[in-house]
């Protein structure tokens, strides 16, 4: 969340960031957090005086206990008393205060950098780079969906039977290609320095209001009720909870950790042509790149994450192009987010496969995550960034459409060696 120190000295910024983000009641907000902390405030400046004052009072009692005043120490205690029932209320006053200035602060997303362009939704993302070789499919090209039907790679009626929609089941050769992925997703991040960690796949609630999935993605997560726990929309929770209220050296940073994991998500509200095959799923596979770093050092870590995400498409030969997001299509805790997307041949449409984003001190704050200086030895709130290193349903839609050919679906080279065949098709593999 929000820094106080950042609302209450910058304020005018952040409202005209949270406006550029299309926040409602973006000063109405902001106002009721500096109206709860003045009131948080003043409470506790009277209880302070209070009881500096029940103190001068307290030694008074003795003195005139021993004069024999008895009837005046009688009324400096009265005195006493009383101070002691207004300390009572004045804390009932800063508790609620506090608890109703962090309710509104967990309400506020982040502010987007300065980069981040005007804008109301997709329409007005920013093409800041594109890249790789657009496939030259003729008229009879298939969609994945059929592709996939055809040569009994995913069945999704059975999934349909054993859960619901958005839950397919992967046969043969496919099974096979999606650990093949998974691993080479893998191996390319060790490469890249992030060491690998296998997390849980639920979550409690902590862990939840920790990344800023609670309170505003609750309707679109998992919830399971007993236990009060979450499953997870994306690794990036369990991930980068790892580091709630802790305190890390700055030699030790950046942090560079990279998972894999099924993720889970209800996508409330999806229809029509951006559910058909694997273009949504309600389960999925997906690595994901975590770094916690310094401030003055997060932004050339997001370019690196940038290069990172880019060079697995490029190896996986697809055509892509990476968006800079408006204002208005940015997530509730991003401070400026990136989005890769493929082109999806047969579909003729850009499919998203990756979002890598710089949460600044956003997400920190809420965590409890901080460093320490090594001049100084003062903490600071880290800062923290992830993206996905990649989703896999619709890698493997456009890699399934692009690389169609009369005899089956060619296999990327860079997967050959993990999967060990060269085409996606029927036929049994040993």
């Amino acid at each position: 969340m929000l820094t106080l120190k950042l609302i209450s000295e910058e304020t005018e910024r952040v409202i005209k960031g949270l406006e550029k983000k299309h926040f409602a009641g973006a000063r109405e907000a902001i106002e009721k957090v500096l109206e709860y902390d003045k009131l948080r405030r003043e409470s506790q400046q009277k209880l302070d005086s209070n009881k500096q004052h029940q103190n001068q009072l307290s030694k008074q009692i003795g003195g005139l206990m021993m004069e024999g005043k008895k009837d005046e120490a009688e009324k400096v205690k009265a005195e006493v008393a009383e101070l002691k029932a207004a300390d009572k209320a004045l804390q009932e006053i800063m508790d609620k205060a506090q608890a109703d200035m962090t309710n509104e602060l967990l309400q506020i997303p982040n502010i987007p950098n300065d980069l981040v362009p005007e804008g109301k939704d997709a329409n007005d993302n920013v093409v800041v780079k594109e890249g790789g070789p657009m496939p030259n499919l003729g008229d009879d090209a298939l969609c994945h969906w059929d592709l996939l039907k055809k040569y009994h790679l995913v069945d999704f009626d059975m999934g349909v039977k054993i859960t619901g929609a958005g839950f397919p089941i992967y046969v043969g050769k496919m099974a096979r290609f999606q650990r093949a992925l998974e691993a080479f997703f893998l191996d390319e991040a060790r490469k890249a320095g992030y060491l690998e960690v296998q997390p849980p796949y639920v979550v409690n609630e902590a862990s939840g209001y920790g990344t800023g999935q609670l309170p505003d993605k609750e309707g679109q997560m998992y919830h399971c009720n007993l236990d009060n726990l979450y499953l997870i929309p994306t690794a990036e929770v369990p991930v980068t909870n790892i580091f709630r209220d802790e305190i890390l050296d700055e030699k030790d940073l950046p942090i560079k950790r990279c998972a894999y994991s099924a993720c889970f998500r209800r996508e409330a509200g999806s229809y029509g042509k951006d559910v058909r095959g694997l273009n949504r799923l309600h389960q999925f596979d997906k690595v994901e790149i975590v770094r916690i770093d310094t401030p003055e050092h997060s932004y050339q870590s997001l370019d690196e994450m940038l290069a990172h995400v880019e060079g697995l498409v490029q190896k996986l030969e697809l055509p892509y192009h990476i968006l800079r997001l408006c204002g208005g299509d940015m997530s509730f805790t991003s401070s400026i987010c990136y989005d890769f997307e493929v082109w999806s041949g047969a579909q003729k449409r850009w499919l998203e496969v990756s979002s890598v984003s710089n949460f600044e001190s956003y997400q920190a704050n809420r965590l409890h995550c901080r460093f320490r200086r090594a001049d100084t030895k003062k903490t600071e709130l880290c800062h923290t960034l992830n993206g996905s290193a990649l989703a896999l349903p619709r890698i493997v839609a456009a890699i399934i459409e692009n690389n169609q050919t009369p005899e089956g679906i060619r296999v990327p080279k860079a997967l050959v060696p993990y999967c060990g065949f060269e085409m996606l098709d029927d036929k049994n593999f040993e």
